[in-house]
């Protein structure tokens, strides 16, 4: 019914001044998001945190084009100072230290669960663990690699891959349910789809 949309732009409105409107404020309160979900975290060097699930539902819910936006908004804010990065860190230094490779990786992550979405994979259960798992999948292939260059790789795979596996699966589980509940209740109501 509702072929190559996201939830969002199930909603996006068609006059031009609009719906650019309508995608700036998605795109900002997603960075805030990001922002406030980056505070939810803990530990060294690279910090747990509800932000690898932030950015890939980001990526799901606006698409690929405002995901990705989205997320390097986000960038943006931190590389320029305000304190938006893990446990309040911000300014370009972030981006050399342990975490930089995992913030590039966020852009990448989103855009790509965002072409999933975009392709119906957020619809149902199976496909949508598996956009969730390919997401971080690539923001480990950005953040591991960048980790391995400043500290090894066999201490980049102890510090920066496993202790955050059983946890970003539990995120994919919920992102599985999630979604596909939120188009049905969609279906259910008979949301107009976007053209």
């Amino acid at each position: 019914m509702y072929a190559n949309v996201t939830i969002a732009e199930l909603w996006r409105p068609r006059a031009k001044v609009m719906a650019r409107f309508y995608d700036a404020a998605l795109i900002v309160s997603g960075s805030l998001l990001l922002a406030l979900s980056a505070q939810l975290a803990i530990g060294f060097p690279v910090p747990i945190s509800a932000q690898t699930f932030a950015v890939l539902l980001i990526g799901a819910l606006l698409g690929p084009k405002r995901g990705a936006i989205c997320v390097l908004a986000y960038l943006v804010e931190g590389a320029t100072g305000l304190p938006v990065f893990a446990q309040g860190k911000a300014g370009l230094v972030v981006f050399l230290g342990p975490t930089g490779g995992y913030l590039i990786g966020f852009i990448a992550a989103a855009y790509i669960v965002g072409l999933l979405a975009k392709k119906g994979w957020d619809r149902r259960f199976l496909t949508t663990f598996l956009a969730m798992l390919i997401g971080s999948s690539v923001i480990y292939l950005f953040g591991v690699g960048w980790l391995s260059c400043l500290v090894g790789a066999k201490q980049a795979l102890i510090a920066g891959l496993y202790p955050f596996v059983v946890g970003d699966i539990l995120k994919a589980l919920l992102a599985a349910m999630l979604l596909p509940a939120g188009w049905k209740l969609l279906e259910r109501f008979d949301l107009p789809g976007a053209d």
